[in-house]
């Protein structure tokens, strides 16, 4: 669905974006995650038809982006970090505006602009001016926008930046009803809890290469290859520590916070892991409870990205 090869974008000296490739299969979500100024941003005006890349290539649904620009526009819905809209204009003309700008005929857009508003919700703020909609209702209706053409694709820029608690819940279920319908959606965000749970794949991005892809946990595994695990044991709490400490993949073992409880790194795999387990319970060791706390997103991006060397 969404094909990038060898992608490059130079400003003089600069480089912005540095031999990019990445493919997105259809009715994926893919979350793009950087810093500012890691290339995300580029990326995606070029895959908008924005920005002619200095090299490389990219296609929207098998259109190559530059070189049949038309063809995508109609592939994708494009909602920027940065969005205008006509202040004087009442929500439901803003809507048919740009309905009409994709020349959807007027008895058609009579039906679908109802469908937007309740999907993004806003029919209650239909008959409003743009410029009295709070930011959150902005950004909705901006997505609504993007929406007007039933593009297969959707790129979304920071959609969630600058939302308060409430409207980023709202605009999180309003992304995971669109991800029901079959969209294929490419999302970037600094709001990384809420990309590792509305993803189902996961890109960083650093100094303008991709330098990890995969799920949260997948990524976690390959660059940072330990594990946080809680135990819980009772009787002889001493044997139980003593025994972990024996084991070569723990190190760092601590008491937990909380009575009886026991926490260390494991280094070993899945199979070593339950293999420590099953031993444990082999030499009586009471144990009520042995789960593995994941990091979460912050700690793996600032791993990942800390002392990164780009050639």
């Amino acid at each position: 669905m969404i094909e990038i090869i060898e992608l490059t974008k130079k400003y003089g000296n600069f480089t912005a974006l540095n031999s990019l490739s990445l493919q997105i299969e259809k009715g994926t979500v893919f979350g793009f995650v950087g810093q500012n100024g890691a290339g995300k941003s580029t990326t995606f005006s070029i895959l908008a038809t924005l920005l002619a890349p200095t090299s490389g290539t990219a296609y929207i649904n098998g259109f190559n982006v530059q070189k049949e620009p038309k063809k995508v526009r109609r592939q994708l819905g494009y909602m920027p970090d940065f969005f205008g809209v006509y202040d004087q204009l009442k929500t439901v003309e803003y809507l048919h505006f740009y309905g009409a700008s994709y020349g959807i005929p007027a008895y058609e857009r009579e039906k679908l602009i109802p469908q937007l508003l309740d999907l993004v919700n806003l029919s209650h703020k239909q008959d409003s001016y743009v410029d009295l909609l709070s930011r959150g209702m902005k950004q909705r209706l901006c997505l609504a926008r993007s929406l007007i053409h039933d593009p297969e694709v959707l790129i979304l820029d920071e959609p969630a930046s600058g939302l308060d608690p409430r409207a980023r819940v709202e605009m999180r279920e309003i992304l995971k009803e669109l991800k029901n319908m079959g969209k294929t959606i490419l999302i970037s965000s600094h709001i990384l809890p809420e990309l590792a749970e509305m993803c189902d794949t996961l890109g960083i991005i650093d100094q303008g290469r991709l330098i990890a892809e995969g799920s949260v946990s997948e990524i976690q595994a390959r660059l940072k290859g330990e594990k946080l695990i809680i135990v819980k044991a009772h009787g002889d709490f001493s044997k139980a520590i003593a025994f972990f400490e024996d084991d070569l993949n723990v190190s760092k073992l601590t008491k937990g916070e909380e009575e009886n409880a026991l926490q260390f790194i494991f280094r070993g795999s899945d199979l070593e892991q339950s293999e420590l387990l099953k031993k444990a319970i082999l030499n009586n060791i009471a144990i009520s409870s042995f789960s593995e706390i994941e990091s979460n997103l912050e700690d793996v991006f600032m791993e990942i990205t800390k002392g990164v060397e780009l050639s």
